[in-house]
């Protein structure tokens, strides 16, 4: 007996799978095609306050230092492949201008409470 599901075949469950299966294998083409970038791990390495000055040269942080006027020392996150700043740990007492994809909550308040500023960056 069919249950409404015509008299010829039967209602068979789901034949294709249920919701997104296989895509990653037999639906692959599709998914590629209407859903690029669906499948995969998301990539965001991290880095924390305190390893931040690694990032600058060694001269660039006695210059910083030995400076007196209140300049900020500019650091770029994204040029190390370090795409999200993390609040962990301590900052120096300096003004820093960091540049990153993305900042956490606690690092945005440690790098304002030092007179420092968050550039975000594409």
């Amino acid at each position: 007996m069919s249950h409404n599901h015509s008299h010829m075949g039967k209602h068979r469950k789901h034949l294709r799978g249920r919701g997104n299966a296989g895509s990653l294998h037999r639906r692959r083409s599709n998914f590629n095609s209407y859903h690029p970038g669906y499948s995969g791990k998301s990539f965001c390495p991290t880095v924390d306050l305190d390893k931040l000055w690694t990032l600058v040269s060694e001269q660039t942080q006695i210059n910083a230092a030995k400076n007196k006027t209140g300049a900020a020392l500019i650091t770029d996150a994204v040029r190390s492949i370090n795409y999200k700043v993390l609040g962990n740990r301590k900052l120096p007492k300096q003004p820093v201008i960091v540049k990153a994809k993305f900042f956490s909550r606690r690092a945005e308040e440690k790098i304002k409470h030092v007179d420092g500023a968050c550039v975000p960056v594409a």
